[in-house]
């Protein structure tokens, strides 16, 4: 995997069980290298939220619990620690659907970012100047109500929230969901930027593969709660099958239905 450090989480053989009854991930595994942007790929259903929410300690919430398997952060066992104490650590998610404080102003949207820290008024100014160089729209729009903004600024003040935290990691959960082309390609614009400039490790669920594969180091693609394929990026956008089941594309003539069925097993083969 395409990295600038070693893995800063490895998920290791997980299962997740909601309502002790029903089995939502069948022993994920994967690593997220220090430095590095990996995409969590695959259709709605899949288990790209639950994998999310299991490593940022939001399941119990929605009554799901990791059964079996591991989460390793740093090195460190954070399967059992609260949503909280995770974020103290330096990891944040972003979740799906952006979940702004709509009564508030986007910068009091921001500000609540930083809760968690002790460095003082200053430092934490500071920070919200950076979140505007990265999101000009938003210091144009700091003192407008966070529920009459659209869809993209609020998805930039739920991305702004995160790293007023002063993330080491984020997990991203679908960025383009209910987007316009254009803002999607500034949002996953400014992710691979504040990758490359401040040094923030990047988990991204996300159904839109090409533009995932357009700005990720690496892909998993899960199907049915398993990873079903992996590879570097580049790879996976130049594999036939991902071409005509994820992107639309194909070589040659649309396979059959009967063709579809024996791909999807195939893939499950793998697991």
């Amino acid at each position: 995997m395409a990295a600038n450090g070693g893995a800063l989480l490895k998920v290791k053989n997980v299962e997740v069980i909601y309502d002790h009854v029903i089995l939502v991930l069948k022993g994920v595994s994967f690593d997220v290298p220090e430095g590095g942007i990996v995409a969590l790929l695959g259709a709605n259903g899949a288990g790209k939220t639950t994998t999310l929410k299991a490593i940022s300690n939001l399941l119990r919430s929605e009554r799901g619990d990791v059964t079996k398997g591991s989460i390793e952060y740093l090195g460190e066992r954070v399967d059992q620690l609260s949503s909280n104490d995770l974020v103290k650590k330096g990891v944040i998610q972003v979740m799906e659907g952006r979940h702004c404080f709509e009564h508030l102003t986007v910068e009091e949207n921001l500000l609540t970012g930083a809760y968690t820290r002790r460095d003082g008024r200053a430092e934490i100014y500071k920070d919200l100047e950076l979140v505007y160089d990265y999101f000009p729209l938003l210091k144009d729009r700091r003192r407008s109500q966070a529920g009459y903004t659209s869809g993209g600024e609020q998805q930039m003040t739920a991305l702004g929230r995160a790293l007023m935290a002063r993330p080491k990691m984020i997990l991203l959960d679908e960025p383009s969901l209910g987007l316009a082309p254009q803002l999607v390609e500034e949002i996953f614009d400014i992710v691979r930027r504040l990758n490359e400039d401040e040094g923030v490790t990047f988990l991204l669920a996300e159904q839109n593969t090409n533009m995932a594969l357009k700005y990720a180091d690496y892909g998993y693609i899960l199907e049915n709660g398993r990873i079903v394929m992996d590879g570097e990026a580049a790879t996976l956008r130049e594999n036939e099958d991902v071409k005509e089941f994820y992107l639309g594309l194909s070589s040659g003539k649309r396979k059959s239905y009967r063709d579809v069925k024996h791909y999807r097993r195939r893939k499950r083969w793998l697991a």
